[in-house]
């Protein structure tokens, strides 16, 4: 898979900014990026204990895209498996640079530098029938390719 260009981060507060706008649904939805979910992936899990990604996560997700005018349906909007298959990886990621005490804004830029800035990096594990199935949208779904690895649930 092909890494796409990214704007790269140049700041923690930059990440925390995009993280708490999401959260707060004031981030305007040209922000809404693939690295800014990244990002706030990452920022969740480093920075804020008192948010358990895998639980709050999906409400934050459906609240924001409800906020700039968008729909949580069984075609469009949130996305159960998306989410918690990313939430892993994100989780393997910061295990995998632990002990490098690097700031937040790097590790979001060497995420995007790994596969998982190919926004296509799920269809090593799904196939996209399976990935893009209402079943898949509204609940956890197994990959049907190959494993994650230390699997999600």
């Amino acid at each position: 898979m092909a890494k796409r260009e990214f704007a790269r981060f140049i700041s923690d507060e930059e990440v925390r900014e995009l993280g708490e706008g999401m959260m707060a649904c004031s981030l305007p939805k040209a922000r809404w990026t693939h690295a800014a979910h990244w990002s706030t992936t990452l920022w969740l899990l480093v920075e804020r204990p008192d948010v358990q990604p895998e639980r709050d996560l999906p409400g934050l997700i459906r609240a924001y895209n409800e906020s700039v005018g968008g729909q949580n349906t069984d075609t469009a909007g949130y996305h159960e498996t998306i989410t918690q298959a990313s939430i892993h990886a994100a989780r393997r990621f910061l295990r995998e640079r632990a002990g490098r005490g690097e700031p937040l804004f790097a590790m979001c830029n060497a995420l995007m530098e790994t596969e998982l800035g190919d926004p296509e990096w799920l269809l090593e594990f799904w196939n996209r029938k399976t990935l893009f199935s209402i079943e898949a949208r509204r609940e956890w779904v197994e990959p049907d390719k190959q494993r994650l690895g230390n699997e999600v649930r």
